[in-house]
This record gives structure tokens, C-alpha cells and sequence, in this order.
């Protein structure tokens, strides 16, 4: 690991800190640059998030992906996780803090609100950063692959009725253009581009590949600060003038990511996965698909909702807490098995 990498953590706590100053500083540009977007999804963030994950792509060997089936047990616990604890774990910190917790301090219309974003987040399993942590933390890139696409195959049936249901309303729709648009952006093209790539330099040696992505890697994380400093950007103005509401809200996410990893890491560990397949699995549960949760929040709640501020607390929570996930699944590498001990 090089420097810039090994010192990840301060780079991206500048960034935090740089988007924040220039959030303020420069409102008029982050604003211009807010609108960039299409269903909910910024397209200049989608083109960052693209440059951090195409290494990524390259990397997926599509003869190993036909072979992920015959290792179902990271696909389980991650399917567990996302659609049978996570959503309900989040609903219930929810009303735990704002209706107990922090009721003294929170209006009753604004805690529903709260708690409302804080389940569309939790139904949300994530999509792109996905394979910016697996990245990060060595892991198989087609076995994340493979995770990342069936999660987004059960969130077409599974998402409205789930969401519905935690949050008691019947009217909840899947924002179909937010979740396609996001798919194509963050997996169809990058994997394409990936896929081209890959035929080349493997046309041209046996180790081009290593050898270019190896080049594109520090790119990649070029990428993860651009993105945190823009939206730190977006939100500069909300986090100075509500930043007791969003530390409020914030304590429950927190407190949902660090116990969902604990219970995928115990679980991984039970199962006796490899470190590249347990790692993944267990950060693919912790982190969000946050277009999604805020398109939602914004069509059932409204643009200035205290559900649409949930999710973007989460979107803001999401990086530092993800880096420490990520810290902690490379220092625990001796407590899993080596992929050739897993059948």
C-alpha cells in the first residue's frame, strides 16, 4: 500500500473539512453543480464514482464469475443481512432514539420524519460504493460482482413492500428511473468499459492487467475525495445551521452500521469464509444505496422533509464510518480462511 493510500483516513477527513469551506465559500457553484442531475442522481458525483470503481471492473475475470455459485455462503449471509435484519434493526434504533432517546428535544412531526428516513435507508442495500470498499479491502472482485447484482434484482420486488410496511403507508413507489439510471451508471457501463479493457490487455500480456490497474488505482481514490468534498459541498449550509439535528440523527446510523457489521462479521466468521468474500459481504450490508433513499424520501415526504435530511445524513455518515469498516477488515485478515481452504 502506498502513502497516499496508507494515510486514506486524513485524506478523506481534509476532504470532509474542504467540502464544508467550500460549501460555504462558493454556494452559487456547489448549487450549479447540485443541479447536474437526473432522477436524483448528480452527474458529476456518477462520473467520480465511475473513475473510483472501473479499476475495479477490469479486474472481474468473467470465466471465475460462472464458478461464485459453488461458494453460496457469502451470497446467503449477504442476502440475510440486507433484507432480513438490516431494514428491521434500522426501524427499531429509529424509534428507540427519536421517539425515547432524543424525544425531549424532538417535535413528534419531526421524529416520524426522522425515523421514516432512517428506514429508507436501511432498505436500501448499496450499489456502487460497493466496489470502491472491495477495492479497498482486497476483495474477489467477481464474487462482489455477483453480490452486488442479485442484491439489485431482489431491491426491484423487494424494496417498495418492505418500506411500506416499516413505515405504514401504502403509497410507496420504486423510483424506477433513480434505480435503472443508477444500475446502467454505476454497474452496466463501468463493467462494459471493464470488460473491453480487459480483452486488450490481456490480448497484448499476462500481466497488463496487473499493470494497469496498478496505474488507474490512485485515480480511484482521487475519485472517493472529489466525491467527498462535493457532497460535504452540497450540504455545507444544512450542517452549519442544523448541526444538532444532524448529530442526532446520525447517532442511530452510526450505531446500525458499526452492529451490522458486527453481526456480518460474526457471521462470516461462523461460516468460515475467506477474508476476499467475507470482507465484501459484510460491507455490502453496512453501506446504503443512497440516490435511492433520498428520491424516495423527497416523493413521499418532500424536498425540505426531515426524511429527506435523514437520508442525506446518511449519505454524509456513509465515507468515514465505511473507512472504518474498511481499517478493521484488513487488520482482521488472520481470523478468516485463505480462498483455497473454502470449497
Amino acid at each position: 500500500m502506498g502513502r497516499f493510500e496508507r494515510y486514506l483516513t486524513l485524506w478523506v477527513g481534509l476532504a470532509i473539512l474542504g467540502g464544508v469551506i467550500l460549501g460555504l465559500a462558493m454556494p452559487s457553484v456547489f448549487q450549479a453543480v447540485a443541479r447536474l442531475e437526473w432522477a436524483h442522481v448528480n452527474l458529476v458525483v456518477a462520473v467520480f464514482i465511475w473513475v473510483m470503481i472501473y479499476p475495479m471492473m477490469i479486474q472481474i475475470d468473467w470465466s471465475a464469475v460462472k464458478d461464485v455459485g459453488k461458494k453460496p455462503r457469502g451470497l446467503m449471509l449477504t442476502l440475510v443481512v440486507n433484507w432480513l435484519i438490516k431494514p428491521f434493526t434500522m426501524a427499531a434504533l429509529g424509534v428507540l432514539f427519536f421517539q425515547h432517546v432524543f424525544a425531549p428535544w424532538v417535535d413528534p412531526k419531526s421524529a416520524s420524519e426522522y425515523i421514516a428516513g432512517m428506514i429508507l435507508l436501511g432498505v436500501a442495500p448499496c450499489t456502487a460504493m460497493v466496489f470502491v470498499w472491495s477495492q479497498l479491502v482486497k476483495g474477489d472482485a467477481n464474487y462482489t460482482l455477483v453480490q452486488v447484482s442479485i442484491n439489485d434484482l431482489i431491491m426491484v420486488v423487494a424494496f417498495a413492500p418492505i418500506a411500506a410496511f416499516l413505515l405504514g403507508v401504502t403509497n410507496v413507489t420504486v423510483p424506477w428511473e433513480t434505480l435503472v439510471l443508477s444500475t446502467v451508471l454505476y454497474v452496466v457501463l463501468p463493467l462494459a468499459a471493464g470488460m473491453v479493457t480487459r480483452h486488450f490487455l490481456m490480448r497484448r500480456s499476462g500481466h497488463a492487467v496487473e499493470d494497469f490497474v496498478a496505474v488507474l488505482k490512485p485515480w480511484s481514490i482521487v475519485g472517493l475525495i472529489a466525491t467527498v468534498v462535493l457532497l460535504f459541498g452540497f450540504q455545507a449550509e444544512t450542517i452549519v445551521a442544523k448541526p444538532l439535528v444532524i448529530a442526532m440523527i446520525a447517532v442511530p446510523l452510526i450505531v446500525q452500521s458499526y452492529g451490522i457489521f458486527i453481526v456480518s462479521y460474526l457471521g462470516a466468521k461462523a461460516l468460515k469464509l475467506p477474508h476476499n468474500i467475507a470482507g465484501p459481504a459484510c460491507l455490502i450490508g453496512t453501506s446504503n444505496f443512497f440516490e435511492l433513499a433520498v428520491a424516495v424520501a423527497i416523493s413521499l415526504f418532500g424536498l425540505n422533509s426531515g426524511a429527506a435530511l435523514a437520508t442525506v445524513v446518511g449519505v454524509l455518515v456513509e465515507v468515514p464510518v465505511m473507512l472504518s469498516l474498511v481499517a478493521i477488515v484488513n487488520r482482521t485478515q488472520g481470523w478468516f480462511t485463505t480462498p483455497s481452504r473454502v470449497a
